[in-house]
This record gives structure tokens, C-alpha cells and sequence, in this order.
């Protein structure tokens, strides 16, 4: 499921509310119909749903009462400013080597231990740093929509933001107008005739079939 779908989703109020009940513990049915205060009908219905999506999955125990819980993390973005909406799902892995990210310095050296002191020290560590990864994604936001601007107010005309969308691709690949065009949803001709004027302007160049912004 996408992210645009998983949104449309996790619209609706109840099934927001059924995941919040489940991140504290596996519930059945008819609990989570009397903590919405909803018919048990219409949570198996969401249920369902949420089930197709892949969000929750279910069990049952000894009494053969079907408990339904959390099925994976998920993390769900959207990015909404003047120059961009989008949506982005991604599913967390801990095995991910954070030492090559260029930009982020984060220290990742956790030694494997049972002991529950040193567990719950590494769980508050964790929980601060994911406090400041969140500002500072506010922050990143902020800039990216302030440094748009300022890109965009370098050129004149109706065609300014466009103008800046070109370069700002090519500033993170070059490519050809074929590329260029796919990026940013534009009909190649369009994307042609940018690129002639930002050339006029010496504000890119052309490499053989690639464009790229000047060394």
C-alpha cells in the first residue's frame, strides 16, 4: 500500500483510535468496540482494513478469543509547503548503517546487554534523540522553503518557480532534459526551452546530452 493510500487510511478517526489502543496492548473485539463505543460490526470492519494494509495482524489463545495487535512499525511523512506536497511511508529498520549518512552525526556504538539498568539508559537516549532528529526536521522544512525562496526570487517572471525547480534538480544530478522532465512532471519541450534560457543566462550548461549547473 502507498503512502497516498495509507493516508486516505488512516483518515478516519476510529482507526486512528484503534492503533493508539493497540500500541498499548493486543485487544479483541469487543474491547475495542467499548473503548470507541462503537458497534463490535463496525471495528471488525476497520479492522479489515487496516489488516489489508498490512498495519495490524491477529491471534488467537487458548480460549480461542482472536487478540488483534500492531503488525510493524511504520512511519508516515507528509511535507506540506508553498513549493512541495508529498507523502512518504517507510518501515524502520534498526539495521541500518547511520555512519554513512553525510549529514547526520549520531553515535551509534550501543553494546548488547540483558541488564535492565543499562536497557532502560539506551531507551531514554533513544527517546531524546528522537526528540531532536524531529526539530530538526522542523528545521530542515523551514530552511528548504526559505532557500527555495530565495532561489526562486533570483529570476523574473511568471516562470520563476519554475526556473528554480529546474536548477534546483540539477543541482542534485545532472541529467538529460528527458531526465529532467520525468523529475519534476514537466513536459520535455518545457523543460527544453528552461534550460536554453537558464544557458542564455549562464546560470547551467550543457554536457553533451546532459545539463548540469556550471563548476
Amino acid at each position: 500500500m502507498n503512502s497516498a493510500e495509507l493516508l486516505d487510511l488512516l483518515g478516519n478517526a476510529n482507526r486512528r483510535r484503534i492503533l493508539q489502543l493497540l500500541a498499548h496492548k493486543p485487544c479483541y473485539v469487543t474491547e475495542i468496540s467499548e473503548y470507541l463505543g462503537v458497534s463490535p460490526k463496525a471495528v471488525i470492519d476497520h479492522l479489515d482494513k487496516l489488516e489489508t494494509a498490512g498495519l495490524v495482524e491477529s491471534r488467537v489463545d487458548d480460549k480461542r478469543r482472536k487478540y488483534f495487535h500492531i503488525a510493524r512499525n511504520l512511519r508516515l511523512e507528509v511535507n506540506v509547503s508553498p513549493y512541495q506536497f508529498g507523502t512518504k511511508s517507510a518501515y524502520p529498520a534498526s539495521q541500518v548503517d547511520v555512519t554513512t549518512c553525510r549529514h547526520v552525526s549520531i553515535d551509534a556504538e550501543f553494546e548488547e546487554t540483558t541488564d535492565a539498568a543499562d536497557l532502560a539508559r539506551e531507551l531514554s537516549r533513544l527517546r531524546d534523540l528522537e526528540k531532536e532528529l524531529s526539530m530538526v526536521q522542523r528545521w530542515v522544512h523551514g530552511r528548504l522553503t526559505d532557500v527555495m525562496d530565495d532561489l526562486t526570487d533570483q529570476f523574473e517572471g511568471e516562470d520563476s518557480r519554475l526556473l528554480g525547480d529546474v536548477v534546483s534538480s540539477l543541482a542534485a544530478d545532472p541529467g538529460t532534459i528527458e531526465e529532467v522532465s520525468r523529475r519534476l512532471e514537466t513536459p520535455p519541450e518545457v523543460v527544453a526551452e528552461t534550460l536554453r534560457q537558464l544557458a542564455d543566462d549562464g546560470v547551467v550548461v550543457r554536457d553533451g546530452d546532459e545539463w548540469r549547473l556550471p563548476d
